[in-house]
């Protein structure tokens, strides 16, 4: 079996779906490995480096997608203006594509990799059970884009994080508000710690708040007794009603307090949640900064414009898109640990062995012999 990387041709996509440290043991299942000339240019790793791992080159995307039988990517297959051809149409047909599909974001491409009897699995619905975690891409980048929020707030933030005391006098720390304690908040309080910030942390899962207090962040709780505040995967549900309303009043109480915010709210398949009001922002004090990692899902914060930095009400809001590619080497490495499990979970003796019994499988799994298994 030979398992394609190419060279991902998202705007913006720096990372690479599997690196050198990884062809070794993607081999060992029986697979011969093929990556495009320059895939890893983006993440600083040069061509030498996978043909000293074992990995063939192939000279184009054309010559990769006609031979490889497994397709591992980081983004969703889009249009090659190059070639002229969408990479679903540049895949074989009934070939296995593995990526970060986000299928309920785009149900027309899952048609067309159904239609073509492409068989896809989704690197972002990984079942949260414990011998999944080391396929856990979403946890992965996610660690990635919170250690990043904090350093893009930073270099935009006209104080210093840490207290200093100087000849010219004490310099107080900053204050950081972090807003949703998953893999990405709990990252961003940990490193705005280290910088030497006062942290706050909100989430509606009172469970998470060992967590944030371990990581030396000050956690902001909102009673919802007898309130189911997250579903079965262990993921924070969306407020609505009468909670969400307090949720409102206390945030409006803690954010303008803040000099940075940093968001966090997702939820699977659905806009993000507006947490941060224009009036909340108009009551922040001005130099102070909002970066929302829910900008690709349209933002946390009301005044958001996802892709840009903007200054509104004399604050700096970052709507930066796909963080954990601004981090390409190390965002790379953890991906190609992740993606090189699952498959090393689907193939045996070289050959794909799906067992749909398997939770792994099953949820991972979004198109099959022409049809879509979860629509």
């Amino acid at each position: 079996m030979k398992v394609g990387i190419p060279k991902e041709i998202a705007s913006n996509e720096r990372r690479v779906a599997l690196v050198p440290e990884a062809v070794g043991t993607v081999a060992k299942a029986g697979t011969e490995v093929l990556v495009e000339v320059g895939a890893g240019e983006g993440a600083y790793i040069p061509d030498r480096a996978f043909e000293e791992a074992g990995a063939t080159l192939a000279l184009d995307a054309r010559a990769l997608f006609s031979q490889a039988e497994v397709i591992l990517k980081v983004q969703a297959p889009v249009l090659n203006t190059a070639l002229g051809s969408h990479e679903v149409e540049l895949i074989r047909e009934g070939a296995v594509l593995i990526t970060l599909l986000q299928p309920q974001s785009d149900p027309d491409l899952v048609k067309r990799l159904a239609d073509r009897k492409i068989t896809s699995f989704s690197m972002d619905r990984i079942p949260r059970i414990a011998r999944a975690q080391k396929m856990d891409a979403l946890s992965s980048q996610s660690t990635v884009a919170g250690y990043k929020a904090v350093l893009t707030a930073a270099s935009s933030l006209g104080k210093f994080l840490p207290m200093l005391v100087t000849a010219a006098g004490t310099v107080p720390p900053a204050k950081v508000l972090v807003l949703g304690a998953g893999v990405a908040g709990l990252q961003a309080i940990a490193t705005a710690r280290r910088l030497g910030a006062v942290v706050q942390a909100y989430d509606i899962r009172p469970a998470v708040k060992e967590q944030v207090e371990s990581l030396g962040g000050t956690f902001v709780e909102l009673d919802l007794a007898g309130e189911q505040t997250e579903d079965a995967s262990g993921y924070a549900r969306e407020l609505t009603g009468e909670s969400r309303e307090r949720e409102s009043v206390l945030l409006r109480r803690h954010v303008p307090q803040a000099d940075i915010v940093i968001t966090t709210a997702l939820i699977p398949g659905r806009r993000a949640p507006i947490l941060i009001t224009d009036e909340m922002v108009q009551e922040m004090k001005r130099g102070s900064v909002v970066v929302d990692l829910a900008a690709e899902t349209g933002g946390n914060c009301e005044l958001t414009e996802p892709g840009r930095t903007v200054s509104k009400h004399g604050v700096i809001i970052h709507g930066e898109l796909n963080i954990p590619s601004t981090v390409p080497l190390h965002a790379s490495q953890m991906y190609s640990r992740n993606i090189s499990s699952l498959l090393l979970h689907l193939v045996r003796n070289g050959a794909l062995d799906l067992d749909f019994n398997d939770p792994i499988t099953n949820d991972t799994c979004i198109t099959h012999e022409g049809r879509v298994r979860h629509p």
